[in-house]
């Protein structure tokens, strides 16, 4: 019998096209004779649809008919069953599910907020859990984690929009205190270089700054490496077990890797397959393997893995890295926890197809999921039962008999 994926992916975010793009990609090489594909998608206004349509990517280009041919849904678990049904009037089930598999990118879905309502279902998912989700969307407690780990980082200031906006000079004065021209200003929430700005200086940190607040609340600064060389290793796992894939060196003209270099490239790869436009992370220009030395790349998984654990991360991420080409010496920049096409192209060098790589994904969720299930999650006593009764919440003020 065939385990019935339910694949999510959309959402209210502004990685929405890129979630689109890297769901279509994997449910394209899900192995259909050991998996049943059930697309789930989060349109923009967070309404979910179930239909077998949106497995094309063509489906997305007219929503009116996306709307048209496919089902309006919820998803919910009734008698330990994991249920996608209608809703209106006339409800009805579509399709029942045994594992979730998230392909989404950014705020809203991969922060945790998606992971949260599975977890409240009890539907075993792929992937990172809750609180590997928050932090590792969170470039703040991102950075905060790998200092404290002592994994090597830029300098960096955070601070909230409302700071920026109560007391401009007194921020752009601690910013230039602590950190050098040029820097980078990123939302703190968010992925695809989306709203990111280089800055050298002041006029130029207040345009980024004022950029970047239009799409979160917390903002980064943290300093440009120099003679940077910018590398990415992902890393397949969980707690207990983690595999390093090739490392990959990004090349792009501009200061820093954009949303155009990742999605819209030309899709230029040395030593791996040619990618194409359209096609996700595929499509940036890059080197496969990066040009790294033997010690540099021994570094880089020694992090990779450092950083992993750390931040409690599962399924197949992908760990940006930044290498000063003058000093030699490595940072570790970010954590992206669903990558844009899940970063199956640093996999297939080391003999793993994406087919592989999506059925090692969903075994570690169903390890993950198994667990979970054998830890305490609840009591059976129910302590309700020693509360006075019939003097109400305020009379009895939580006293027990």
């Amino acid at each position: 019998m065939k385990i019935k994926v339910g694949v999510i992916f959309g959402g209210r975010t502004v990685e929405h096209e890129v979630s689109v793009i890297s769901a279509v990609q994997a449910m394209c090489k899900m192995d259909g004779e050991k998996y049943e594909i059930i697309p789930i998608y989060i349109s923009k206004d967070g309404e979910w649809y179930t239909g077998e349509v949106l497995k094309e990517i063509e489906t997305f280009q007219d929503m009116d008919l996306m709307k048209r041919y496919s089902k309006n849904v919820v998803l919910y678990q009734k008698n330990g069953a994991f249920l996608l049904q209608t809703k209106g009037l006339f409800k009805r089930i579509v399709k029942d599910l045994d594992i979730v598999f998230p392909i989404v990118h950014g705020t809203t879905v991969e922060d945790g907020t998606l992971q949260g309502y599975l977890e409240t279902i009890g539907v075993p998912y792929v992937g990172v859990d809750v609180y590997s989700a928050v932090v590792g969307q969170d470039k703040v407690y991102m950075k905060q984690i790998f200092k404290s780990e002592e994994l090597p980082i830029t300098n960096y200031v955070w601070f909230y929009d409302n700071e920026y906006q109560e007391d401009r000079d007194e921020l752009l004065k601690r910013i230039e205190k602590n950190l050098k021209y040029p820097v980078l200003v990123k939302p703190s929430l968010l992925g695809s270089s989306v709203g990111i700005k280089k800055a050298k200086n002041t006029s130029e940190l207040i345009e980024a700054i004022e950029e970047a607040i239009m799409y979160d609340k917390k903002i980064v600064v943290e300093e440009m490496v120099l003679n940077l060389k910018e590398v990415n290793i992902s890393v397949l796992g969980n707690y207990e077990n983690q595999n390093l894939s090739v490392i990959e060196q990004v090349i792009t003209k501009n200061d820093l890797l954009t949303y155009e270099d990742k999605y819209i490239g030309n899709g230029k790869t040395k030593g791996a397959k040619r990618g194409s436009k359209g096609k996700g992370m595929v499509a940036a220009d890059r080197i496969i393997p990066a040009k790294v030395t033997e010690k540099e790349e021994e570094a880089i998984g020694d992090i990779a893995i450092r950083a992993f654990k750390a931040l409690g991360t599962s399924g197949c991420c992908r760990i940006d890295f930044l290498i000063d080409e003058k000093t030699n010496k490595i940072y570790i920049n970010e954590i992206n926890n669903i990558p844009g096409s899940l970063s199956f192209y640093l996999w297939e060098p080391k003999g793993k197809d994406y087919s592989d790589l999506l059925d090692d994904m969903i075994n570690i969720g169903i390890k993950n999921y198994k667990n979970k299930s054998a830890k305490i999650r609840s009591f059976d006593t129910n302590i309700l039962k020693g509360f006075s009764e019939g003097n109400g919440i305020k009379g009895s003020k939580g006293k027990l008999r």
